[in-house]
């Protein structure tokens, strides 16, 4: 009867939770014990593997009737389904059962399903206690307990140990080569990801969509459009066109890369959409400047059938109206999300309108709509308020703001900046000396502002006032030329950017070398006469630059894309997509 039982399973487990009950009840009412550590067994595996979510608490019950669960197999069955469903304390008790229970030891099997719990869990402490005992227990050579080793110090954001344990894993397969790339793509390491890419080709691996989605993420990180436009050369060649989620990985990299065009053209072509398709580009569409097609994709996303906006889709449509000055509409928006499509707000919803109205100008309806929050506002939002405080010059709401920043999140050197950058423009030079004064007892160092730029398919990176590079001599000659004929064209330099007590004369020399300006002339110098200009930049782009970029535009008939902190400025014939509100 037991083998009968369990022919029925093998036949019909994986059909329905329904079917599964009928043949467990079945055994029962045939004198099969609920004790059985067979019949346990296979029930155990057939209701772990069933679609997702599975029920690990029918599979529990079952796993605690067991007199004596001798077989490892059960309990790394289980360990599995709790890792799969994202129940990582059940999998980490379990385990902790088994080393107890004295009936078995965990095997090549056991550690794989538990480093996946980790990782979920993202505790590289837990995480490297159970690698010491994978090496203890002679396991650490086996490749799955490698790359699970790898994916779990890569979702802890622990790229350095990750890196380690792939340098020295004598045998590598795709899986681990694509694990420490994502690693690195998603951990702020971009280029090491792409070093890794070129050297997994030198090595004959192929990639797959996995690598492709690792490799895409640290493309548009940096903004490195042609690698990207090769990437996607590839996918055509090798027919991962068709994979959805390449595809939305791809589109954010037009997106990020400010290559709008393309990225609607992909969209149209997408035989394939969901709802990360449509919010991808809706998000790409509001950070770029163009706010109002944003929400018109919207529109036609709330018309298709199946398709319902998330959380992060209302984060685009009220940055689109943040960054457009659509005060009103962003405020419907808000309503809608929660009234029509019961939505709750997170904090970053709550940011976006303490945005909407900072920019706005509307700094104390800004402060006075943090005071009504629904949860306590973060770091993130207070910092927000601190911004649009310096811009549009209220102190005594700036110092507030930042009060409550540092009882939050002390020690972060922008903050200073700002606070320092205000005093400076009201010329209150002996508050600007306390604020560096005190970033000095505090150990706070400033972040140095740099550019990207892409050129040759390497990425080229400029600090200000920089002569590091090879062709130094040739980028300040062009730099020069740049300057004389803005200044022809009426260009006069906002010396009020400046945030030093100097003479007017060293002012105007300091923002000649902002480093967006250097990689402008490096890129005027080093591509074809009116081709398109990209660069990343990793703090807000200041007015005298935002200014000298549009006459750039103008005077060399190029095409400026201009990533910021925040968002993308196009700059065209002597105008910018933000229409000089940002």
């Amino acid at each position: 009867m037991l083998d009968k039982c369990i022919t029925l399973l093998q036949s019909y487990g994986l059909s329905s939770l329904k079917k599964l009950k009928q043949v467990h009840a079945f055994s029962i009412r045939h004198g099969v014990s609920i004790t059985n550590p067979e019949m346990g067994k296979h029930l155990i595996f057939y209701l772990v593997s069933l679609p997702p979510p599975p029920p690990m608490s029918y599979a529990h019950k079952i796993f605690s009737e067991i007199e004596k669960p001798f077989n490892v197999f059960i309990w790394n069955t289980l360990i599995r389904g709790y890792a799969e469903t994202g129940d990582s304390v059940s999998a980490l008790s379990l385990y902790r059962g088994m080393r107890a229970s004295g009936f078995v030891e965990p095997d090549t099997h056991t550690y794989p399903f538990l480093l996946k719990a980790v990782a979920k869990m993202a505790d590289v402490r837990l995480g490297e206690t159970i690698h010491s005992v994978v090496i203890r227990s002679g396991f650490g050579s086996l490749i799955f307990a490698q790359n699970s080793l790898l994916h779990l110090y890569g979702n802890c954001g622990d790229v350095d140990s990750a890196y380690k344990v792939f340098d020295e894993m004598p045998v590598k397969d795709l899986v681990a080569w694509n694990s420490v790339i994502n690693g690195f793509a998603e951990n702020g390491k971009p280029n090491e990801a792409l070093g890794l890419y070129s050297e997994m080709g030198s090595k004959g691996i192929k990639p797959d969509g996995f690598t492709i989605v690792g490799l895409l993420s640290a493309c548009a990180k940096i903004g490195a459009l042609t690698l990207g436009k090769r990437v996607h050369v590839y996918m055509v060649k090798v027919g991962l066109t068709g994979n959805l989620h390449s595809c939305n990985v791809l589109l954010d990299l037009y997106a990020r890369c400010g290559r709008v065009e393309e990225a609607k053209t992909l969209f149209s072509e997408m035989v394939e959409k969901n709802s990360v398709s449509w919010t991808t580009l809706i998000v790409g569409l509001a950070v770029n400047g163009f706010g109002k097609e944003a929400i018109e994709l919207f529109k036609d996303m709330e018309s298709e059938e199946g398709l319902l906006p998330c959380e992060i889709t209302f984060v685009g449509i009220l940055y689109a109206c943040s960054h457009c000055g659509m005060v009103d509409e962003g405020f419907e928006y808000f309503r809608r999300m929660r009234d029509e499509y019961k939505i709750e707000p997170r904090i970053e919803h709550f940011g976006c309108m303490v945005d909407l109205l900072a920019r706005a100008r509307e700094v104390k309806k800004a402060y006075e709509y943090i005071m009504t929050m629904p949860m306590q506002p973060n770091v993130v939002i207070w910092r927000t308020l601190l911004g649009a405080c310096t811009v549009h010059g209220d102190s005594d709401l700036a110092e507030l703001a930042r009060i409550k920043i540092l009882q939050l999140e002390p020690n972060h050197s922008g903050d200073y900046v700002l606070l320092s950058n205000m005093y400076a423009s009201e010329q209150r030079w002996s508050d600007v000396q306390k604020i560096r004064r005190q970033m000095l007892e505090d150990g706070v160092r400033k972040v140095p502002g740099h550019s990207l730029v892409e050129v040759g398919n390497r990425v080229h990176e400029f600090l200000m006032g920089d002569k590091s590079h090879p062709q130094s001599e040739l980028i300040y000659a062009k730099l020069k030329e740049m300057s004389d004929r803005l200044r022809v064209e009426g260009y006069v330099p906002q010396i009020s950017n400046v945030y030093v007590d100097v003479e007017e004369e060293e002012k105007e020399n300091a923002l000649v070398y902002h480093s967006e300006k250097i990689a402008i002339a490096f890129m005027l110098i080093s591509t074809p006469e009116r081709s398109p200009i990209r660069v990343v930049k990793n703090l807000r782009v200041c007015a005298d630059c935002h200014l000298a970029i549009k006459l750039v535009s103008k005077v060399y008939d190029r095409e400026i894309v201009v990533r910021d902190r925040s968002r993308f400025h196009h700059f065209k014939d002597g105008s910018c997509s933000c229409q000089d509100y940002w």
